[in-house]
């Protein structure tokens, strides 16, 4: 299955790879440059095409339990202060993912939207320090009676170039649910209470929608 964000870059990348091959065909006529032209044609469509890629993925979620909200490689997790909207310490869990992750973004935990907005940014790699707070990001946080608030935030990389945030305030989920797009490699930062349990390790490759990576124990 193909992600909706995928139609437009699809048919563009068609066409800039298409071009070439009927100029070399109709004009150039070298068999073997046109052949193996097509060859690396096919090659890179293929390689866009596997981006866009919207495999099904079953979530299964007790109440507390978060999910990773993408694939890729675990490259974080340490105790921070955020600033945007809690202004308190929080433990943060740092999702990288290449182009070759698919780059659906879904919620980690169940709630209702209470804040969600786009900040326009640099584009510094996305394991850079700085890029959490000075990159093109978005930052939601669902609220839920069972774990309070959670915000997660999607990051843009060096190679990313749009984030797509579906999200607005209100708006309810279940674990697991599409809430955004990131295109062409990028990071998602998970900020969870001080008492949350992580299950995740450095290194660790979770897929997005299943795999758990955090337990928060009943708000009081």
């Amino acid at each position: 299955m193909i992600h909706r964000e995928g139609y437009q870059s699809l048919f563009i990348a068609l066409i800039i790879l298409g071009l070439p091959y009927v100029a070399l065909d109709q004009w150039v006529q070298i068999e073997w440059l046109t052949q193996a032209y097509l060859i690396l044609a096919l090659v890179l469509y293929i390689l866009v095409l596997q981006f866009f890629r919207n495999p099904p993925r079953t979530t299964v979620a007790e109440p507390g339990d978060v999910i990773a909200p993408v694939d890729g490689n675990v490259v974080l997790i340490e105790e921070v202060l955020e600033t945007e909207c809690f202004k308190d310490q929080r433990k943060m869990i740092s999702i990288f993912m290449s182009p070759l992750n698919v780059h659906v973004n879904r919620v980690p935990v169940a709630g209702k939207v209470a804040y969600a907005k786009y900040h326009p940014g640099k584009y510094l790699v996305a394991w850079h320090p700085k890029s959490s707070t000075e990159n093109e990001r978005s930052t939601v946080v669902l609220d839920h009676p069972h774990t309070g608030p959670v915000l997660f935030r999607q990051i843009a990389g060096a190679l990313a170039r749009r984030i797509c945030l579906y999200s607005q305030p209100g708006q309810e989920y279940s674990a697991g649910d599409e809430f955004g797009f990131i295109k062409f490699g990028s990071r998602m930062d998970i900020y969870l209470p001080m008492d949350a349990e992580i299950v995740a390790k450095i290194g660790d490759k979770p897929k997005g929608g299943e795999t758990l990576i955090a337990r928060i124990p009943k708000r009081a």
